[in-house]
Protein backbone atom coordinates (compact mmCIF):
# COMPACT_ATOMS: atom_id res chain seq x y z
CA UNK A 1 0.00 0.00 0.00
CA UNK A 2 1.43 3.36 -0.97
CA UNK A 3 0.84 6.74 0.53
CA UNK A 4 2.45 10.10 0.41
CA UNK A 5 2.70 12.53 3.34
CA UNK A 6 -0.52 13.96 4.71
CA UNK A 7 -0.71 17.74 4.77
CA UNK A 8 -1.07 19.37 8.18
CA UNK A 9 -4.25 21.17 9.16
CA UNK A 10 -7.98 20.44 9.24
CA UNK A 11 -9.60 17.44 7.56
CA UNK A 12 -9.28 17.63 3.80
CA UNK A 13 -11.82 16.50 1.18
CA UNK A 14 -11.30 12.92 -0.06
CA UNK A 15 -11.95 11.31 -3.42
CA UNK A 16 -12.33 7.61 -4.13
CA UNK A 17 -11.46 6.00 -7.46
CA UNK A 18 -10.83 2.57 -8.88
CA UNK A 19 -8.49 1.37 -11.58
CA UNK A 20 -7.14 -1.64 -13.36
CA UNK A 21 -3.93 -3.38 -14.23
CA UNK A 22 -5.10 -5.13 -17.41
CA UNK A 23 -2.78 -7.92 -18.52
CA UNK A 24 -2.73 -9.55 -21.95
CA UNK A 25 -1.10 -12.97 -22.47
CA UNK A 26 0.59 -12.70 -19.07
CA UNK A 27 3.22 -10.37 -20.55
CA UNK A 28 1.73 -6.97 -21.44
CA UNK A 29 -0.25 -4.29 -19.63
CA UNK A 30 -2.41 -1.55 -21.13
CA UNK A 31 -1.40 2.03 -20.26
CA UNK A 32 -2.80 5.46 -21.07
CA UNK A 33 -1.55 8.98 -21.66
CA UNK A 34 -4.33 11.21 -20.28
CA UNK A 35 -5.00 14.56 -21.93
CA UNK A 36 -4.54 16.23 -18.53
CA UNK A 37 -0.86 16.97 -17.97
CA UNK A 38 1.21 16.77 -14.79
CA UNK A 39 1.63 19.95 -12.72
CA UNK A 40 4.89 20.67 -14.57
CA UNK A 41 3.18 20.29 -17.97
CA UNK A 42 4.72 16.92 -18.81
CA UNK A 43 2.82 13.96 -20.26
CA UNK A 44 1.77 11.27 -17.79
CA UNK A 45 1.95 7.52 -18.43
CA UNK A 46 -0.68 5.90 -16.23
CA UNK A 47 -2.99 3.01 -15.56
CA UNK A 48 -6.69 3.49 -16.36
CA UNK A 49 -8.71 4.67 -13.35
CA UNK A 50 -11.58 6.95 -12.38
CA UNK A 51 -14.28 7.82 -9.88
CA UNK A 52 -16.66 5.26 -8.45
CA UNK A 53 -20.18 6.24 -9.54
CA UNK A 54 -23.16 5.97 -7.15
CA UNK A 55 -24.38 2.37 -6.98
CA UNK A 56 -21.11 0.92 -8.31
CA UNK A 57 -18.70 -1.29 -6.45
CA UNK A 58 -15.03 -0.39 -6.84
CA UNK A 59 -14.40 -3.39 -9.13
CA UNK A 60 -17.38 -2.40 -11.32
CA UNK A 61 -16.02 1.15 -11.52
CA UNK A 62 -12.55 -0.14 -12.44
CA UNK A 63 -14.02 -2.35 -15.18
CA UNK A 64 -16.05 0.58 -16.57
CA UNK A 65 -13.09 2.96 -16.45
CA UNK A 66 -10.88 0.43 -18.25
CA UNK A 67 -13.51 0.14 -20.99
CA UNK A 68 -14.04 3.92 -21.28
CA UNK A 69 -10.40 4.99 -21.12
CA UNK A 70 -8.82 2.19 -23.17
CA UNK A 71 -11.57 0.84 -25.46
CA UNK A 72 -10.93 -2.70 -24.26
CA UNK A 73 -12.92 -5.15 -22.19
CA UNK A 74 -11.41 -7.13 -19.37
CA UNK A 75 -12.39 -9.76 -16.83
CA UNK A 76 -11.63 -9.08 -13.14
CA UNK A 77 -9.14 -11.50 -11.59
CA UNK A 78 -8.62 -10.05 -8.10
CA UNK A 79 -7.89 -7.04 -5.93
CA UNK A 80 -4.31 -5.73 -5.88
CA UNK A 81 -4.38 -2.97 -3.27
CA UNK A 82 -4.88 0.74 -2.70
CA UNK A 83 -2.84 3.84 -3.32
CA UNK A 84 -3.30 7.04 -1.37
CA UNK A 85 -2.02 10.49 -2.25
CA UNK A 86 -2.74 14.20 -2.03
CA UNK A 87 -3.05 16.68 -4.86
CA UNK A 88 -4.00 20.34 -5.35
CA UNK A 89 -6.95 21.57 -7.40
CA UNK A 90 -8.25 25.14 -7.46
CA UNK A 91 -6.15 26.00 -4.42
CA UNK A 92 -7.54 23.09 -2.37
CA UNK A 93 -5.67 20.05 -1.12
CA UNK A 94 -7.58 16.85 -1.85
CA UNK A 95 -6.84 13.37 -0.57
CA UNK A 96 -7.38 10.54 -3.00
CA UNK A 97 -7.63 6.77 -2.53
CA UNK A 98 -7.54 4.48 -5.56
CA UNK A 99 -8.40 0.77 -5.33
CA UNK A 100 -6.64 -1.24 -8.03
CA UNK A 101 -7.71 -4.58 -9.47
CA UNK A 102 -6.00 -7.11 -11.69
CA UNK A 103 -7.84 -7.79 -14.95
CA UNK A 104 -7.36 -10.22 -17.82
CA UNK A 105 -7.81 -8.74 -21.30
CA UNK A 106 -10.84 -10.18 -23.10
CA UNK A 107 -11.43 -7.99 -26.18
CA UNK A 108 -12.04 -4.55 -27.63
CA UNK A 109 -9.93 -2.09 -29.58
CA UNK A 110 -7.53 0.47 -28.06
CA UNK A 111 -8.49 2.93 -30.80
CA UNK A 112 -11.96 3.15 -29.21
CA UNK A 113 -10.93 5.16 -26.11
CA UNK A 114 -12.68 8.26 -24.77
CA UNK A 115 -11.60 11.87 -25.27
CA UNK A 116 -9.98 12.14 -21.80
CA UNK A 117 -7.17 9.98 -23.16
CA UNK A 118 -4.60 11.08 -25.72
CA UNK A 119 -3.03 7.65 -26.28
CA UNK A 120 -3.53 3.99 -25.31
CA UNK A 121 -0.86 1.35 -25.81
CA UNK A 122 0.30 -2.06 -24.67
CA UNK A 123 3.73 -2.28 -23.04
CA UNK A 124 5.53 -5.14 -21.34
CA UNK A 125 4.97 -5.61 -17.62
CA UNK A 126 8.71 -5.10 -17.13
CA UNK A 127 8.63 -1.77 -19.00
CA UNK A 128 5.64 -0.63 -16.93
CA UNK A 129 7.63 -1.27 -13.74
CA UNK A 130 9.98 1.56 -14.74
CA UNK A 131 7.96 3.72 -17.16
CA UNK A 132 4.73 4.54 -15.35
CA UNK A 133 4.87 8.11 -14.04
CA UNK A 134 3.71 7.43 -10.48
CA UNK A 135 5.58 5.10 -8.09
CA UNK A 136 2.30 3.88 -6.58
CA UNK A 137 1.14 2.63 -9.99
CA UNK A 138 4.50 0.96 -10.60
CA UNK A 139 3.93 -0.80 -7.26
CA UNK A 140 0.53 -2.04 -8.50
CA UNK A 141 2.26 -3.56 -11.54
CA UNK A 142 4.71 -5.31 -9.19
CA UNK A 143 1.74 -6.72 -7.25
CA UNK A 144 0.15 -7.88 -10.52
CA UNK A 145 3.37 -9.65 -11.53
CA UNK A 146 3.53 -11.36 -8.13
CA UNK A 147 -0.10 -12.45 -8.45
CA UNK A 148 0.47 -13.83 -11.94
CA UNK A 149 3.53 -15.76 -10.77
CA UNK A 150 1.49 -17.35 -7.95
CA UNK A 151 -1.07 -18.62 -10.49
CA UNK A 152 1.60 -20.55 -12.42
Amino acid sequence: MSSEGKPAGPARPREFSAGGVVVRDGREVVVIVPTRRAADGSRVLALPKGHVDPGETPVQAAEREVREETGITAKPVGELGETRYWYRRDGRTIGKTVSFFLFEHSGGDIADHDDEVEEVRWISLQEARSSLTHAAEREMVDLAIASLQKER
